[in-house]
């Protein structure tokens, strides 16, 4: 049974009051909180915390907000005010470090000694390492003193778990969705509030697992500046992961770090450097699940692909096999959940793939393990399945049968449309490039055309 709705005060503060005021909106429109999320991009959840004054609004968001329900400019206004009130009552004193943010607890057997030096050495220096690569789609410097204001004291584990359902709820968006739009423009607000959680004293007991919390949300938002081709920014995001890593002595969040380094690498044209990211997530591969090695394995066989290195490719996908069949249930962290049958054949699809292209080289491989993908893949993991399916098509339209190219390609299109990717676009544009030759048959010619749009869109 649905709980009833907190009553909300308006009196409290200017940003209560727009949190009043958005509810009404939301309200008159009949509209729940998910739907309102679904509208703008967010979820359920930070929908109800902005109702509650609980989490932060940006302009862009209250821009949204305002369009999705019709407010004729009423919300864009009211936060404008909001933003007026918190500049007059800035408090001089953002950048002080109350308490040493340089201590380390007890360690846990089976992890990595930490690092000890400083993450991010002040207040600047993170705003700097946030706003480089990308970021103008929310002005941090406009956003870091409403921040300020909401960070605790001292560091709690509610907190802490704030910063891991951010990450949560962003990689649903993006699995979903892809890395563009309105949804990780939003979350760049809340790394930027975890990682100013990093100057604030913190319980020793608690300091490993703020560094792995803020660590994770910087690889989810890593990984969707990537799909939105925003690769230095990507890249620094997923530097901040791995420092967090080393820093709070977490093995699996290094391994998941450096996949994601290795695969971007490899995706710009860096193979070998994607190998040895690869291979530096292998280090000390007895402290990894089944899942991590066998995803560290992926990423090096594509790796190893992109070198066309055939032999040593298949190799490594017999060693992410291996590894893969030893994994059980219960035994990953929770963001290793995506790595399931149908992630693993769709990883090693891809390198697949590329072998394939090789001049002479069989397909077999690639189209059942893409194939396995795409048959297995859920509706939470759309760009996958997406993904894969233009990949298919594509080798399947090179090896010359267009007929069955066309009938999987339609289907990677419809869920593509769905999505803000630029790897997406990619893919999409080198089956167009396959396709060429088959140009006069009517089934190419209008499957062209339609991708000629979905590009253009």
């Amino acid at each position: 049974m649905p709980q009833p709705e907190r009553p909300l005060d308006d009196t409290v503060s200017m940003r209560a009051w727009f949190g009043v005021e958005l509810r009404n909106w939301r309200k008159v429109r009949g509209l729940s909180t998910q739907a309102l999320g679904d509208k703008v991009q967010l979820s359920k959840t930070s929908v109800e915390r902005i109702e509650k004054a609980e989490r932060s609004c940006t302009p862009r968001l209250a821009a949204a907000f305002d369009d999705a329900l019709q407010a004729g400019g009423a919300l864009k206004r009211l936060w404008r005010r909001v933003e007026d009130d918190e500049d007059r009552d800035r408090d001089a004193d953002i950048g002080r470090v109350p308490g040493d943010r340089h201590r380390i607890g007890p360690r846990t057997p089976g992890r990595m000694a930490p690092d000890r030096r400083p993450l991010l050495e002040s207040p600047v220096e993170r705003r700097a390492f946030l706003a480089a690569g990308g970021m103008a789609a929310v002005a941090l410097t406009d956003l870091a003193p409403h921040l300020a204001h909401a960070l605790p004291r001292n560091v709690r584990p509610e907190d802490i778990e704030q910063i891991r359902s951010a990450a949560r709820d962003h990689a649903s968006w993006d699995n979903r969705y892809g890395g563009g739009g309105l949804a990780r423009a939003t979350a760049v607000g809340q790394l930027h509030w975890a990682s100013n959680l990093l100057n604030v004293a913190c319980p020793p007991k608690l300091e490993p697992e703020l560094f792995t919390a803020v660590g994770v949300l910087a690889a989810t938002l890593g990984a969707s500046a990537f799909d939105a081709y925003e690769h230095e920014h990507a890249a620094q995001l997923f530097g901040l992961s791995v420092q967090c890593a080393e820093r709070s002595g977490n093995w699996h969040l290094r391994a998941r770090a450096l996949n994601w380094r290795s695969r971007q690498a490899t995706w710009r044209g860096s193979p070998d450097w994607g190998l040895t990211y690869a291979e530096m997530g292998l280090v000390r591969a007895d402290r990894l699940t089944p899942r991590e090695r066998a995803m560290l394995h992926g990423a090096r066989a594509r790796a190893l692909a992109k070198m066309g290195q055939r032999e040593a490719t298949l190799a490594a996908i017999g060693r992410a096999d291996d590894a893969f069949a030893l994994a059980r249930p219960g035994e990953d962290p929770e963001w290793m959940a995506y790595y399931d049958y149908a992630q693993h054949h769709g990883d090693t699809g891809h390198a697949a793939f590329d072998i394939a292209l090789l001049d002479g080289q069989p397909a077999h491989l690639a189209e059942t393990r893409l194939s396995t993908a795409i048959e297995h893949h859920t509706d939470a993991y759309v760009r996958s399945r997406s993904l894969s399916g233009t990949k298919l098509a594509t080798l399947v339209m090179r090896r010359g049968d267009p007929q069955r190219a066309v009938t999987i390609a339609h289907r990677a299109l419809e869920e593509i449309g769905q999505l803000r990717s630029q790897r997406a676009v990619t893919d999409v544009e080198a089956l167009a490039s396959a396709s060429s030759r088959f140009a006069r048959r009517a089934d190419a010619a209008e499957l062209r055309e339609r991708i000629r749009i979905a590009v253009a869109l």
